[in-house]
């Protein structure tokens, strides 16, 4: 398959919308990270995107949405919250799990009668659900376990040849992917942070709960909230020990061999091969930079790189929550 490169302008849009139509599967631009999108309502679209993918099929995809009438042909039962929530947020990088209408597929949603639901912010995702007229279904466009793309270049390193086409756009800002939420519990729980932060959502939902799997391995045997929750994810070719605590660059300085993804503020500290994925003071920073942090990891030449876990406030929830992934949950304390 030639994989194409469409421009991120109006025939680039209409290109995929067409390409979306006829059943194909195209990588597109979003808030958060690149998305491998196909016709939701298409079951044989849906599933090139898991083959591409290499992705489980018991890992439910979300379902990205132009406006709150294409919500009401992909969810069903929808609780006020809902409404709630997406005044407050949508267009944004918020994924709402609800009930799931039965015009979308259960392999869309791993065979659960819940569905994941967004509004994507990005301009050029927005324009063409819109000129598409289509729920799409979409991951994050790479190998499935391998760090999520933040730019087309991470697409095409994953996966030229395997899709139909990829729009060339730029980096994405939020650089790690949607807070999710679901309002099938009672009460609501978060499942996976992200760009809305605990504290945000808490002004609409008083009663949110973060599940015990956001900060934790999930217990061996035990169910899980999201079938997702229980995959190793976005890492690199090398080892990944995520470090906790102050003293970071004297702890990887001792270490020989070995590679750091640091703070801003300590690189100058480092003597090992490193990796700066952001600022320690500022944790949207860190979000963007990760995951081509994690990529640029395995430039590095080390077997094992120690990464430096941030605080678990605002974004910095989120930040971790992908380290403590990428690092198959080996953490260490200094």
């Amino acid at each position: 398959m030639i994989t194409k490169r469409l421009p991120e302008n109006s025939e680039g849009i209409a290109e995929a919308a067409r390409i979306l139509k006829a059943g194909g599967i195209v990588a597109i631009p979003t808030e958060t990270v690149y998305g491998l999108a196909a016709d939701a309502r298409n079951v044989a679209a849906v599933e090139k995107v898991f083959v591409a993918k290499g992705r489980p099929q018991d890992n439910p995809l979300i379902v990205h949405i132009s406006d709150i009438e294409m919500l009401r042909t992909v969810a069903a039962d929808i609780p006020k919250e809902a409404y709630r929530l997406a005044e407050r947020f949508w267009p944004g990088p918020l994924t709402m799990v609800l009930p799931r209408d039965e015009s979308i597929p259960a392999c869309v949603s791993a065979g659960l009668s819940t569905v994941a639901v967004r509004m994507p912010s990005h301009e050029i995702a927005h324009n063409i659900i819109k000129e598409s007229g289509l729920p799409l279904a979409a991951p994050s466009a790479n190998v499935s376990g391998s760090p999520s793309p933040t730019k087309a270049t991470h697409v095409l390193e994953d996966l030229d040849g395997k899709i139909d086409a990829v729009v060339m756009s730029g980096d994405c800002a939020v650089g790690v992917e949607s807070t999710v939420v679901t309002l099938c519990t009672v009460p609501p729980r978060l499942l996976r942070p992200g760009g809305v932060t605990v504290d945000e959502l808490k002004e609409v939902l008083p009663t949110l709960a973060v599940d015990p799997a956001v900060l934790a391995e999930p217990e061996e045997g035990k169910p899980v909230a999201s079938p997702g929750m229980k995959y190793k994810h976005y890492s690199p070719k090398s080892d990944v020990i995520m470090v906790c605590g102050e003293g970071f660059a004297d702890f990887v300085n001792s270490k020989p061999d070995c590679g750091a993804l640091c703070f801003s503020e300590e690189a100058g500290d480092i003597d090992c091969p490193h990796v700066v994925y952001g600022s320690e003071k500022n944790p949207e920073t860190l979000a963007e930079g990760l995951f081509s942090a994690l990529r640029e990891a395995d430039t590095l030449g080390a077997d094992t790189v120690y990464a430096h876990a941030p605080k678990t406030d605002g974004v910095g929830l989120a930040v971790y929550n992908r380290l403590i992934r990428a690092a198959g949950f080996k953490v260490m304390e200094l």
